[in-house]
């Protein structure tokens, strides 16, 4: 464990002075942040203006999922789209030969050496949209609400990488995957409303087949209290299992990857 900790920190050491050798870039980058965020709201704003509710939720719950759909896809652009981009380039270019050789698990240096910390902006901001949500319902979660919307978020980001991390892997037998994540952000963006908008079978698929109402609409029913500790062990269970899906995924290909450098 301290090996992988001590990589954790030359990783985020070695990014954050990347960052910062373009400090004109990293506030523009913020700036547009807000700037999509704000664009955001002004959607949500158009959807209620002739009705007070959208699938069972107000205004104010779904600023809170708003919240917590800006928070994951700021994790996403933090760590899952600089590093799964460059999984794909190391399977073509033959280079993850060199990956492989490494004193440490393929999977984790695959997953967490490249990190964009503009993008924690995004993190922030929805974390505090979440906050502002919770101020206009007059809601004050207590420690079971706040403990459960951890836990729900955390398995969240876990059903996130899990499947991003599986469509990447593809690559593998796949010379182009670009369709995949154009797919996967194309379902993602169904996450900015409650699962409870879609139909019937969408909602079963974006449930089942998809987790998509896992990854926003489960944290943010969390934290306004329409869920439980049953729909938290849920979501915690729905999580391991990607994780272990992921995971034997990975080592299957890796187990049947030929060098393309050989």
């Amino acid at each position: 464990m301290g090996k992988y900790m001590r990589s954790l920190q030359s990783f985020f050491r070695a990014c954050l002075v990347e960052e910062f050798e373009y400090r004109a870039n990293f506030a523009a980058s913020v700036l547009n942040t807000v700037f999509a965020l704000a664009m955001a709201l002004l959607t949500v704003q158009l959807y209620f203006y002739k009705t007070e509710q959208i699938g069972g939720w107000s205004y104010d719950e779904v600023l809170a999922l708003l919240g917590v759909f800006t928070a994951v896809q700021g994790f996403i652009g933090f760590f899952l789209q600089p590093n799964m981009s460059r999984l794909v380039d190391h399977i073509r270019k033959g280079t993850l030969d060199y990956v492989l050789t490494k004193p440490i698990d393929s999977q984790f240096y695959v997953s967490f050496r490249h990190l964009v910390f503009w993008r924690l902006a995004d993190v922030a901001l929805g974390l505090g949209m979440v906050v502002f949500a919770l101020i206009r319902l007059r809601i004050v979660p207590g420690w079971q609400e706040i403990v459960m919307f951890i836990l729900v978020l955390l398995a969240a980001l876990a059903v996130v990488y899990s499947l991003w991390m599986g469509m990447m892997t593809v690559s593998f037998w796949a010379v182009k995957v670009d369709n995949l994540s154009f797919l996967f952000n194309s379902f993602f963006e169904t996450a900015r409303f409650p699962v409870s908008v879609y139909p019937v079978a969408m909602r079963i698929l974006l449930t089942y087949l998809f987790p998509v109402a896992f990854i926003t609409t489960f944290p943010s029913s969390a934290i306004v209290g329409r869920i439980g500790w049953l729909e938290t062990l849920i979501s915690l269970g729905v999580a391991v299992l990607c994780l272990v899906l992921s995971r034997w995924l990975w080592r299957f290909a890796v187990g049947h990857y030929t060098s393309a450098s050989s």
